[in-house]
């Protein structure tokens, strides 16, 4: 696997910091990491594959119960709370529907998909094992039902910056 742009790593790193921030003022104990851990995924008939998401936000504990073991969040344990894919043209296809429909399955409560290709962010929230999608562009607030706290335009995130 090859190494993204560098702003594809300012977004992530964007977006991580910016989620810690809300963690922290909120109290929760979550934790938000950039490409740090794996979900272990359906892939076809396979589920001994993994995906490594840009962003992933999860419990603390959960975090530190991979600490002597894979960082991988498995099919028997609680699903990330929420994560986050950049897209780049080597992803888009997989982004939009591979992770889409596979993160649905594992129940993830909210998937973003970045997309600095087409300037818009998509934000999905799990419904009834469906995710529900809505856009933000341009000075759109992005509203998170996991972060509503969250004061980030799709803008600023797509620029990961200020």
């Amino acid at each position: 696997m090859s190494l993204e742009t560098g702003k594809h790593g300012a977004i992530i790193r964007f977006i991580t910091q910016h989620f810690e921030d809300v963690i922290s003022r909120s109290g929760q104990p979550w934790v938000s990491l950039p490409a740090l851990v794996g979900v272990r995924s359906p892939r076809g008939r396979n589920w001994d594959t993994s995906r490594i998401p840009d962003v992933t936000v999860l419990t603390v504990a959960q975090w530190e119960s991979m600490g002597n073991r894979e960082a991988v969040v498995n099919l028997n344990e609680p699903p990330p709370i929420l994560v986050v894919e950049v897209v780049s043209p080597s992803t888009k296809t997989d982004d939009y529907r591979s992770k889409r429909s596979e993160y649905g399955l594992l129940e993830i409560p909210e998937y973003w998909i970045v997309d600095p290709l087409e300037a818009k962010i998509t934000r999905c929230v799990l419904e009834h094992q469906f995710y529900d999608s809505a856009e933000f562009q341009g000075d759109d607030l992005i509203q998170s039902p996991t972060f509503s706290d969250l004061n980030l335009t799709a803008a600023q995130v797509l620029a990961g910056k200020l």
